[in-house]
């Protein structure tokens, strides 16, 4: 079974996880910027209140038996040691049931 691997980190922890993926045999990864909160939501600074945090999503599609490797790169690189217990990210994992090449129209699952 083939896995989608979402994980939402900070935009400073992208790099040392792209290259710690990469290096354990998993280049392939789409990235975007996102934004939004968590159960926090949103951050006070003073007397400004963020509502919207700027993060990074990481999207790739893994077997099933590479997804604990994986998440477990993901946390070790994306966690900030930081004492609060939030804003680091989420992972979230879900099932692919289809994927196809649009250039050749090949179902490659």
């Amino acid at each position: 079974m083939m896995l989608m691997i979402r994980a939402i980190i900070r935009p400073e922890k992208v790099g040392v996880v792209l290259s710690e993926l990469s290096d354990a045999n998993f280049p392939a990864v789409t990235k975007m910027d996102v934004m939004g909160r968590g159960k926090q939501r949103g951050v006070k600074v003073g007397d400004v209140f963020y509502d919207e945090i700027p993060k990074e999503m990481l999207m790739m599609v893994v077997n099933d038996e590479d997804k604990d490797d994986v998440i477990k790169i993901i946390m070790k690189n994306a966690k900030t040691g930081a004492k609060a217990a939030f804003g680091d990210g989420k992972i979230f994992v879900s099932p692919v049931l289809e994927a196809y090449t649009i250039s050749s129209g090949s179902n490659e699952l």
